[in-house]
């Protein structure tokens, strides 16, 4: 009774625009003073302060500000000229440049807001001169940004990592082939559109200008090697790699590229503080949620009640899945995953599901989250910057999401897609 009376309080506030951090933080409280009395309130800045300042969590704001570095001082843009030489012979290809550079701004950044704001701004305007539909051109931009919630480094899996205490670098490298599925279905959509609705060929293949871009390029695509390589040879942890991602993007463009001046630094400070404000200030109010309900031993309670139901763990992963993509339409993927994953590891733990496996479970659902409206924060930044309607752009989508659902569901019935590198590597 407790838990749905802080949920249906919980939905109230959102509904009247409380920011999802203040809500959870009011309701967390009233909950605490209701039950335990008004001696409780001190405590109350210490578990928020407890729970914001955990080392792993410093990996979310070096890799925001890596990635608006990288849109500021144009290795962006030289990531499009070298996906245009390498695809842009396909018909269609603009759009398979822009699912390419996607995927690659994905290893940098692990932001799928970061992702569309940077290619969208270059790519939605060329594809619309070039006589793609706008309603299209957004929709592969919106949908081939959440590829950075999957592919690593990805903030979402960094706070599941946090939340669950599980392995930050097995969830990065169980992301590896279903980020790579989903792009490659992605490409594969827009290819099948392109023949059918008689969409250009962007430029002949020249293995000149292949060569020319990827030499411009190079040092970008350096990046996500230094990151990932440092992180995934034990040599980093996460949150010391998005401190060399941090590092590595200033040195590429100022030294190297200089292209990167103090106006446009301050700008990607900004917008990384920002950003990252906004996640810590929910990791805050969380804590006083888990706090709460680890005490009454809610998590446990569930977990038992659904026990009794069924111990069978595709039943248990089926009803999880639901739960998720509703949750999705309502909720950031980061506030999802700070309010609910410490609520049902121990269902997963109960009935025998691997919390990496479990991980790209969640992360999915709250990738397609991010398409599927009244939220979906990543497909509105794109119809904003295309100026296209969210409704026109999510008819078209349908297409994209249908990759992302497939993927969720090889990824939840058939583990050894994202687990077998992590098997490999690790155990």
């Amino acid at each position: 009774m407790i838990l749905l009376l802080m949920l249906l309080a919980l939905m109230l506030l959102i509904l009247i625009n409380v920011p999802i951090a203040v809500a959870l933080a009011i309701v967390a409280v009233g909950a605490m003073i209701a039950t335990q009395g008004l001696d409780i309130l001190p405590n109350v800045a210490l578990v928020m302060y407890d729970g914001a300042t955990k080392f792993p969590l410093l990996a979310i704001p070096m890799f925001v500000l890596a990635g608006a570095i990288m849109n500021a001082s144009g290795i962006s843009q030289r990531l499009i000229a070298f996906a245009s030489a390498l695809v842009g012979f396909v018909r269609g290809g603009l759009a398979m440049v822009n699912i390419a550079v996607s995927m690659f701004f994905a290893e940098i950044s692990g932001s799928a807001v970061a992702d569309v704001a940077a290619t969208g701004s270059v790519l939605i305007p060329a594809m619309k001169r070039r006589g793609y539909p706008r309603a299209f051109a957004a929709a592969v931009t919106s949908s081939s940004a959440t590829l950075a919630v999957i592919i690593p480094p990805s903030i979402p899996m960094i706070l599941y990592g946090v939340m669950s205490d599980s392995s930050i670098v097995q969830l990065f490298v169980a992301g590896i082939v279903p980020g790579i599925l989903g792009g490659l279905g992605m490409m594969t959509v827009s290819y099948l559109m392109a023949r059918r609705l008689g969409w250009p060929v962007e430029e002949v293949f020249q293995v000149s200008r292949l060569w020319l871009t990827f030499k411009e390029a190079a040092w970008a695509l350096m990046l996500p090697v230094i990151i990932l390589g440092g992180i995934f040879g034990g040599f980093v942890t996460a949150t010391e790699g998005g401190g060399i991602a941090v590092v590595a993007a200033l040195f590429i463009g100022a030294v190297i590229y200089r292209d990167l001046d103090w106006p446009f630094l301050r700008s990607a400070i900004i917008d990384g503080g920002l950003q990252t404000a906004v996640v810590m200030l929910l990791v805050a109010a969380s804590a006083l949620v888990g706090v709460y309900l680890t005490e009454l031993q809610m998590p446990q309670k569930l977990a038992a009640a659904i026990l009794e139901l069924t111990n069978n763990r595709y039943v248990v992963l089926a009803l999880l899945n639901v739960f998720f993509l509703v949750i999705g339409l309502f909720l950031h993927s980061a506030a999802a995953i700070i309010l609910v994953v410490p609520v049902v590891i121990p269902l997963i733990t109960a009935v025998g599901i691997d919390p990496i496996h479990f991980g790209l479970i969640v992360t999915l659902n709250l990738g397609i989250g991010q398409q599927t409206p009244p939220v979906a924060s990543v497909l509105i930044t794109a119809c904003s910057i295309a100026k296209a309607d969210v409704w026109e752009v999510s008819k078209v989508n349908i297409q994209f999401i249908a990759v992302l659902f497939l993927v969720l569901m090889i990824v939840t019935y058939v583990p050894v897609v994202p687990m077998s590198l992590v098997e490999y590597f690790y155990r």
